[in-house]
Parts: structure tokens; sequence; C-alpha cells
């Protein structure tokens, strides 16, 4: 594997992780009642459920993903990975867990 080949799998690997990490802080963040901030995804849940909604949502992010995996060598495809890990952890990353934070210093 070139290097370029393994980097592109390292930044696949994060986004995947990024991904999963969403999904789940998310529905456990509207179990305890937070709201999500993304419009598309509150109107989807009040047609398909919190569940389905995410699991439908994240199964088409990864899909991107995998395709993007597809052709490491492609100029765009590390780059876009970095935005997009970027985007992800500024996002979603940072704001759950400083959200999952406050929570924990109020319970000690």
């Amino acid at each position: 594997m070139s290097p370029r080949s393994n980097r592109v799998y390292e930044l696949f690997v994060l986004n995947v992780a990024l991904q999963l990490f969403d999904a789940v802080a998310t529905y456990q963040g509207l179990q305890i009642g937070w709201h999500e901030g993304n419009p598309i995804l509150v109107s989807a849940f009040t047609y398909l459920g919190i569940a389905p909604t995410l699991l439908l949502f994240k199964a088409k992010a990864c899909g991107l993903l995998f395709l993007l995996n597809r052709n490491p060598q492609h100029a765009f495809v590390a780059p876009a990975l970095y935005v997009l890990a970027c985007v992800y952890t500024g996002m979603s990353l940072v704001p759950w867990v400083w959200k999952f934070s406050g929570l924990l210093i109020r319970v000690i």
C-alpha cells in the first residue's frame, strides 16, 4: 500500500469513527432531552423516528466515505476526507463532548 493510500485509509477510518460517534451522541443526547441542531434531521425525525433517521443518514454518509476510499490515488480524495473530518470534529465532536462534559461535571 502506498503512503498516499495508507493516509486515505486512515482518514477514512477516522471519518467513519466520527460518523459513529455523532450517531451515538445524537441519540443519547436526544434521549436525555437535548435538541438536534440540524433542521433536516429534526424534520426527518418526525416522519421516520429517531433511530431509523440516524441509521439512514449515517449509512448514507458512510457510503459516501466508502466511495471516496475506493479511489485513494485521486487528487481530491485526501483533501476531501481532511475537510470532512474537520467539519465533523468542529460541528459534532467538540459540541457533544462539551455538552456531555458539562453534564458529567454537574453529576460529580
